[in-house]
């Protein structure tokens, strides 16, 4: 445990250190030990996290005190093909997991949210990448989340976690990182779309500029979909001067949600459609 704990924080001071030039923009390096340099601060913008499915906009009646605030921005489908490719069983549940949004969200419990979702998120997150084929790390702001990608050590963890095992590869210039051991408590998105504890994830980061990423993750996972599936979309590398992660600890924001039944508060039921 202490000798993963040293390579933990060892990644990170590195990482920084290499990356701290990146993020100030002073004579950015296009490469770093051969690769292209991924380091900043990175977004998706998009409705992904809503739904990666195509939809409307749509009012949240739970809300209505809200008014126009509390609505679903219409969006695309980040899904080739334009559909999940749900088992019948699978978008059953699916169903069922979108009728108790959002209180049966893991994201609205303040629960680490996984591969891919994580990379989607409506906040930004920051890739450390140091020299060589060093670790990579990711770090997230929502539930203070971060994950190693392991260059060498490619093995497989003894016991699922909410987060898994990220494994990374270059194939040319295209960062490859693969995910096994998720738990099956996240989701992928705010609209119940879900996976089993079987899923793999294989992401590819392409660095396209010093300011755009092309993202693609495929989805693989026997239990829930008929077949594999991807999602693309690009990522922005945000330059606002003094640009940083700020904290989210929204764990007391969960309380509520959590401890309803021991505060003697009713949770709101869910508007039928």
């Amino acid at each position: 445990m202490l000798y993963q704990r040293n390579r933990f924080f060892g990644a990170i001071l590195t990482a920084a250190l290499v990356s701290s030039a990146g993020a100030q923009d002073v004579k950015r390096p296009d490469t770093i030990g051969g690769h292209p340099n991924l380091n900043g601060i990175w977004q998706s913008i998009s409705t992904a996290n809503w739904n990666l499915e195509a939809h409307s906009a749509e009012a949240l009646d739970l809300f209505w005190p809200m008014g126009a605030i509390a609505a679903i921005p219409a969006g695309k489908s980040y899904v080739k093909g334009g559909t999940i490719p749900y088992l019948p069983a699978a978008l059953a549940q699916r169903n069922k997991n979108r009728a108790g949004w959002p209180m049966t969200d893991p994201e609205a419990k303040c629960y680490m949210l996984g591969v891919p979702r994580v990379t989607y998120h409506d906040m930004p997150f920051q890739i450390f990448q140091g020299a060589g084929d060093a670790d990579l790390l990711m770090v997230y702001p929502f539930a203070a989340t971060n994950r190693i990608i392991y260059m060498k050590d490619h093995s497989e963890p003894a016991v699922d976690t909410w987060m898994g095992k990220s494994s990374g590869t270059w194939e040319g210039k295209v960062l490859v990182v693969t995910t096994v051991d998720q738990n099956d408590k996240t989701w992928l998105d705010r609209a119940g779309n879900f996976h089993s504890n079987q899923m793999k994830v294989t992401e590819k980061f392409t660095l396209l500029d010093a300011t755009h990423i092309q993202y693609e993750a495929t989805m693989e996972d026997p239990m829930t979909f008929s077949k594999p599936w991807t999602i693309e979309m690009p990522l922005y590398r945000l330059i606002e001067k003094d640009q940083e992660l700020l904290e989210h600890k929204c764990v007391p924001f969960a309380d509520k949600l959590l401890y309803h039944d021991l505060m003697h508060l009713e949770l709101p039921r869910p508007v039928s459609k």
